[in-house]
Formats: structure tokens, sequence, C-alpha cells
């Protein structure tokens, strides 16, 4: 990577940490609106506060002088504040502003931040990181493990905790991430243990089905491949198979092969192998295959374009996918291509430092049709730092590491 795009994104990363500190709420972190003001109407989201507890306690990592009280602030709305249920059992999804809980299920995408926040600032060395991590942990085992499947379950009844008998990946991927994040920070190699046995299943699901990925199962974890066709453009739960997410996945599963092969535990062979072959894919059916330079957000099991809107963080996904398989494999060819999304994010996305559109349509101008505003920094922070770590199980002990190596 050029030393003139390393500064580039470091420069990024810090405008991204700026522009968020607007999001702080009484409840937690609020969503932003297009001009990065928080949009009352929205609530406090428990994904959005967890994700945005995760970069500020990056931030604390990077240097950045205000983001140690803004990850405090979100640690402390996590464990103490309205979004936990009263009575201890896990998370609301959000709450609007006077604390009440927002209509809707308990949701394990939402609880993984909540599990990431937590590791994170605990390496980073947040108070009351500590007591998060644990209820979170607990609230994991309670509600989320299904040890007879060794993957997560999706959603539960906000009332009475019945479990939805839908069954979904993209929650499974991103427990991975916060599985690997809470291993790196307590060493219990049983979150390492599950977050391999989240990725082996899910790597056989991506070959039976030459590697576009259902999204969508039912309870025995049968893929549901018409799920949601009336509703292409789900924001959470799309029709069809989400290029970001092979790409997400390519950069998870090696990074748990090689927190197994660290710590001398086992894993699937293919974790260091289908990687490479789910981030080619990506690029035949998603990059650019409808005229315009970009990632379409979904395709078919054909691999035909179905949405055909690019979604910011897809293209941020890529940006580490390539990285971390440029670490991995020495290829000197995947810098290219961050180079080339890059450029892309900077010519289409980036409105100014830190203000990234969420979502064009098929000819690359802004639009709204899934996604409004500017809900989070989460994806482009990460997108700004993979490029100069090195493969780490989580980024808040890379980021650790470096500066005591500096």
């Amino acid at each position: 990577m050029s030393h003139t795009l390393s500064n580039e994104l470091q420069l990024e990363g810090a405008a991204l940490l700026d522009f968020a500190k607007a999001a702080r709420a009484a409840h937690g972190f609020g969503w932003l609106d297009d001009e990065g003001r928080i949009a009352p109407s929205m609530g406090t989201r428990l994904w959005i506060t967890g994700r945005m507890t995760h970069c500020f306690a990056l931030g604390r990592l990077l240097g950045d002088t205000d983001a140690p009280a803004l990850a405090e602030h979100g640690i402390h709305a996590l464990l103490d504040g309205p979004l936990r249920a009263a009575d201890g059992s896990g998370w609301h999804s959000g709450v609007d502003a006077d604390g009440a809980p927002m209509p809707g299920a308990r949701v394990s995408y939402d609880h993984s931040f909540v599990i990431l926040a937590a590791a994170t600032g605990l390496v980073a060395e947040v108070p009351g990181a500590e007591t998060l991590l644990s209820a979170a942990l607990d609230s994991f085992e309670d509600l989320w493990w299904d040890e007879d499947s060794g993957m997560v379950v999706d959603a539960r009844d906000p009332h009475d905790l019945s479990l939805d008998p839908y069954r979904g990946a993209n929650a499974n991927m991103h427990m991975v991430e916060a599985l690997l994040a809470a291993w790196s920070a307590t060493d219990d190699r049983i979150l390492l243990e599950r977050a391999e046995r989240i990725c082996a299943r899910i790597v056989n699901v991506f070959i039976a089905h030459r590697f576009r990925l259902p999204e969508h199962f039912d309870r025995h974890w049968s893929p549901l491949l018409d799920y949601n066709r009336d509703r292409p453009a789900d924001p959470f739960r799309p029709f069809g198979s989400t290029i970001g997410h092979w790409l997400e996945w390519s950069r998870l599963m090696i990074e748990v092969a090689f927190a197994c092969d660290a710590a001398g535990l086992p894993h699937h062979d293919l974790l260091h192998v289908a990687p490479a072959h789910m981030y080619r894919r990506a690029l035949m059916e998603g990059w650019g295959v409808d005229g315009e330079s970009g990632f379409v957000y979904t395709v078919d099991f054909d691999g035909r374009p179905v949405v055909h809107e690019r979604m910011y963080w897809v293209l941020c996904e890529a940006i580490g996918a390539a990285a971390t398989l440029r670490a991995a494999s020495g290829d000197s060819s995947y810098g290219a291509d961050i180079e080339v999304f890059w450029n892309w994010a900077r010519e289409h996305l980036i409105e100014r430092p830190g203000a990234w559109r969420e979502e064009l349509d098929a000819t690359n101008a802004p639009a709204s049709g899934t996604w409004s505003g500017k809900p989070d920094i989460y994806h482009a922070l990460q997108a700004t730092l993979i490029p100069s770590l090195p493969i780490a199980p989580s980024f808040a002990v890379a980021l650790l590491s470096r500066r005591e190596d500096a």
C-alpha cells in the first residue's frame, strides 16, 4: 500500500470519528441524518449504540482525545440504560426518547454488537467494559447459542422470549466477529471454538450453493431460497444472496483460521482456502455487472443482479477482504484492488471528510430506497484501519499491539 493511501486512510478514519461525535444521545448513540444531526424519530437503536461504542473504543486506542469519554458513555448506556431489559434478560432493540422500548423482536444481530462493544472496550480499558462483557456473554448463552446446531438463533418475542423459527446467516456472521473480539479480550477458548463452528458450517453452505450464500433458513437450517422475494431490498433480510456478506465472511474466516492456528485449535481446512474463491465470486458477479462501477446489493442463485443499488458498507467490506487476503497470501494484486475500491469511495461515497453516503442507485447517484441518513461509521472506520493492520482476532488487539510496538 502506498504511503499516500496510508495517510489518506488515517486522515479519513479521524474524520469519521469526528463526524460520529454528534451521535451522542441520552440513552446511547442516535441515528444521524444526512447532515450529521440526530434523527429523533429513529429512536436509540441497540445495534447503532453497540457499533458506535466499539468505534469510540477503537478511537481511544487511536489517540482521539474525545473518544475515551464517548466510549465510556456507550458502555454505561448499554450496561445501565433503558436499552437493557429491566429483568436482565438481554437488551431491547431500541428505545424512544423517553426510554420506552420500541416495538419489535429481540434479535441476536443487535446483541452481537453489545458483545463487540464490550470486548473492544475491555481491550481499550474503558471503565465498565468488563462488567458489560460478562453480562453480554451470559445473554449470549441464555438466549442465542444453539449447541446442537453450533449456530446462533435469530430472534425472540420481546415479551415471553419465545423463539422465532427463522434462522439467519447475517446474525451468525456478526456473532463470529463478536466472539473473536471476546476471545481476544478474555482468552476463553470456547468463544473461539464457537466462532470456528459457525464458520465451518457456513463454508460448507457456501460450497454447496456455488459460493452464493443463502441468507435465510428455517429452524432446521434448511435454506429458504425464496424468502422475501417480494421485499428484495430489505435492509436486514433481502431476497437472494448478499454480495457484501461474501466479502465479509471471507475476511472473518481468515481471521478465525489464523486465530485457531495461533491458539493451537483445529479448524475446518477450507477456512484458509475458500475465502479467496468467495472474494473472486463477489467481484465477478457484483462489481460493475450492470454497466456502472460499484457493487450491486444482491444477486439470485444464478448470479444475476436482483437489487442494483450500491450500499456503502459493501464497498467497505471489499476493502477489508482485499486487505486481509493480501496479508494472508502475500499476493500484491489485492493491493491494486484496494486502490480501485478506495478511489471509487472517494469519488462516489465520501461527500466530505467523515460523511459517507449510505446508498447509491444503479447509476451511482445518491439514493435512499433501503437506507436513509448516515446511521453509523462502523464499516467505514474499519475499512480505514484494516489495510494497515496485521491479521488479528480483533481490531482492538491489533491497534494495541501496534501502539505497544511504536
